[in-house]
């Protein structure tokens, strides 16, 4: 027998309700889709009065007639004829480097011909 009367026996709980009182659920698929924007493009914002898009990992102007793109069109093309040219005075630079060394070469060798010389001439005298 239980000192303090009966046993303990909590009261039962009630059932839960519908976690979503939307009646989205019972739509059918594509008014789903428009209601809850599925249907997505790239990301867009607006910078400075300028909509920019998200695509193939660039930032992209949507404005096509901008005086902008066309100007970071010539930039892109100033870039790649100042990387040839980067590429051009490099490869000089190389040719420049390595008929300095053939010089200094032939300028070691004849200096020791010409010391082996002398000292051939010494020898005899």
């Amino acid at each position: 027998m239980p000192f303090f009367g009966s046993t303990f026996s909590p009261k039962k709980t009630p059932p839960r309700k519908s976690a979503s009182l939307s009646s989205l659920h019972t739509l059918d698929r594509s008014t789903r889709e428009i209601e809850l924007g599925l249907e997505y493009g790239p990301p867009t914002m607006n910078i400075g009065g300028q909509n920019w898009k998200f695509e193939d990992g660039q930032w992209i102007s949507e404005s096509g007639g901008n005086t902008s793109s066309k100007e970071l069109q010539r930039l892109k093309k100033r870039n790649v004829q100042l990387e040839e040219e980067n590429n051009l005075l490099k490869l000089k630079i190389e040719v420049l480097l390595d008929m300095l060394t053939e010089t200094t070469i032939d300028y070691h060798l004849m200096e020791k011909e010409v010391e082996d010389i002398k000292s051939q001439h010494r020898r005899k005298k």
